[in-house]
């Protein structure tokens, strides 16, 4: 399950302020307008609930299509470069100066992360690219929220479900990629992170490992299994028993490896950023999990190839492997007080987690580890009841097994990212004069964080008009 990152909120922004055109008079106004709505959309984002959030994400993604087009055109009218083929002329008359909230900042917790004023066009052009990964990614997580709910998806449903949520998650991975570079040709260092070429490059190594383990997902029939067992609402296995078809054990594996060494990239880029641009220990700890469920994933796969070829113990040895990767530590013997105790938290955390998915809250944040955990003991009781009647074969150590692992294999090529280029209609449009109603319409929302700071500000309950004691204030 992908990262749920907060999409941030903004101040607003008059671009008239900062820039002008001879060439193009109405472009200013065009962009502040864009700017302007895109703004509005995160802040209604912000205040809906988890559930309501999902289905408004393609609303906040249109948002971001319809703005970036304009933000990158001003980029290349600055920086002398013709915008789809047509001079734009744009002096800049004062620095943008401008505030974001950070995704992947440190916060304290229950709080949301203060804002973050930056100067330039390279900050606002960082922030909104870097959120609009995350609504890629975002995207991708409500997509495969569907293979957990009360309805078991079926075979094409769930390869449906999961095609669409890797392609959210390459599109994320690409734009970090080239925000990443983009970062790197800034000499002095930064210290927000959403303008750190390592914190960029983490997220789109994180998004590339998502997307890798999606790739194994799609033909890995174990967690669909374990997901059907736990659906109260499941029927089927009244009529006929989960079928689990031969997997291609060894290439799964392979896939799981490369995906445990994207995800050990980003962790590393992460802690490389250092304490000026530290990003949230939590996104740390994710790119962990991810880095231990997919070896643990891969320990799984060799051990069902095992098992195929008749070697019983040596796969009940990986699976051992396995949970070690998760850090599950050793089991304890049967019938004692400590088995007991780990029994009781472990079936505790199973319906804890269970509540989450059915409210729809912020679960899956342990990078998938929980999950595999339960695949990896529904075979391993069946593999040890299997060997205990029937092969009684020895079990082997799984420390040589793992340490004889072979390397990953990719199988995702990220696109690079091309920045989108205004239209052609559209530009011809801003060699008019700008309209002076749109233009009071761009004040009006520049002027809303004042009349949000004073609805914040009045007390619960109190005359209409009123405010908080000691702010000056007439009640009328």
């Amino acid at each position: 399950m992908p990262y749920p990152f907060p999409l941030p909120t903004t101040s607003s922004l008059a671009f008239q302020t900062c820039i002008s055109s001879a060439t193009h008079p109405s472009l200013p106004l065009a962009i502040t307008t864009q700017r302007a709505s895109l703004r509005a959309v995160l802040k209604k984002h912000k205040r809906l609930s988890f559930q309501a959030q999902a289905s408004h994400l393609t609303e906040v993604l249109y948002a971001f299509e319809g703005y970036i087009p304009y933000l990158f055109a001003i980029d290349a009218s600055l920086c002398g470069r013709p915008v789809n083929g047509e001079e734009v002329d744009i002096p800049l008359e004062k620095e943008v100066e401008v505030e974001w909230r950070s995704s992947v900042a440190p916060t304290a917790p229950g709080r949301e992360a203060a804002r973050v004023k930056g100067k330039g066009l390279d900050y606002e052009l960082a922030c909104a690219l870097s959120a609009f990964a995350s609504t890629f990614t975002l995207l991708a997580r409500s997509q495969l929220v569907l293979l957990y709910g009360t309805i078991t998806p079926t075979a094409e449903q769930r390869l449906s479900i999961i095609t669409k949520a890797t392609k959210h998650l390459l599109n994320a991975s690409s734009i970090h990629a080239y925000l990443s570079t983009r970062c790197s040709e800034n000499v002095s260092k930064s210290s927000i992170p959403e303008m750190t070429s390592s914190v960029q490059g983490g997220l789109a190594a994180l998004a590339i490992a998502e997307a890798t383990i999606l790739a194994v997902l799609k033909d890995d029939p174990y967690p669909a299994v374990v997901a059907q067992a736990r659906n109260k609402n499941d029927k089927e296995w009244m009529i006929k028993p989960p079928e689990i078809p031969k997997v291609r054990a060894h290439l799964f594996a392979r896939l799981c490896l490369a995906a445990a060494e994207h995800a050990g990239n980003a962790e590393s880029m992460f802690e490389a950023s250092g304490q000026k641009a530290r990003v949230d220990e939590a996104l740390v700890k994710y790119a962990r999990n991810l880095k231990r469920t997919s070896r643990a994933k891969a320990c799984r796969f060799f051990g069902i190839d095992a098992d195929l070829g008749g070697e019983t113990g040596k796969g009940i040895a990986w699976l051992n492997g396995g949970e070690g990767e998760l850090g599950l530590g050793k089991p304890h013997a049967e019938g004692s007080k400590l088995q007991g105790l780990v029994k009781f938290k472990k079936e505790w955390t199973e319906k804890r987690e269970d509540k989450k998915i059915e409210k729809g809250g912020e679960w899956g944040n342990d990078g998938g580890r929980f999950e595999e955990a339960r695949v990896l003991d529904m075979l391993k009781t069946k593999w040890n009841k299997v060997n205990d009647t029937i092969n009684t074969q020895a079990v082997p150590s799984s420390a040589p097994l793992i340490a004889n692992m072979p390397s990953g294999r990719d199988i995702h090529s990220v696109k690079p990212y091309i920045p989108p280029a205004l239209d052609v209609d559209k530009l011809a449009e801003m060699r008019a004069l700008p309209d002076l109603m749109e233009s009071a319409d761009a004040d009006e929302d520049n002027s809303s964080d004042d009349e949000d700071a004073k609805q914040r500000n009045t007390l619960p309950g109190a005359f209409p008009g009123g405010s908080t004691a000691g702010q000056g204030e007439s009640y009328y």
